[in-house]
């Protein structure tokens, strides 16, 4: 499989499951970081804000997963992910299951306000 160049060619090389699944994850994560940008990042659709990396997504054969690029936002939010955090930088979804969107929103906003606090730091 080539490596995808827009998140349109990332999705359309997906079964109807898997896009939907996504497009699902994707809703939730633009949702709460509405001035995020789009695009591929490490081979996967990804948001950024400010030009920093905010999270990636991407779907599997038996599961799709988010990346939030920050190892503290799973580890602070460990308790709530429970076997969903499967890897240091991992939170996976099935696609049977029903999208925790409350919780994905949360891990997002908590993300967010962490990119931005080192955005912050940088400018002083």
């Amino acid at each position: 499989m080539e490596k995808p160049t827009s998140v349109e060619a990332y999705l359309a090389g997906l079964t109807d499951e898997q896009r939907l699944a996504l497009a699902k994850l994707r809703a939730t994560v633009r949702s709460v970081a509405s001035d995020a940008t789009e695009g591929i990042s490490y081979a996967m659709p990804a948001f950024k804000v400010a030009g920093r990396g905010l999270c990636c997504y991407a779907a599997f054969n038996d599961h799709y997963s988010l990346f939030p690029m920050s190892k503290q936002v799973i580890a602070d939010h460990a308790d709530e992910l429970g076997a969903r955090a499967t890897g240091k930088g991992t939170i996976r979804f099935e696609y049977g299951e029903r999208l925790p969107v409350a919780l994905v929103k949360k891990i997002v906003k908590a993300r967010v306000a962490e990119v931005q606090a080192k955005r912050g730091r940088q400018k002083t």
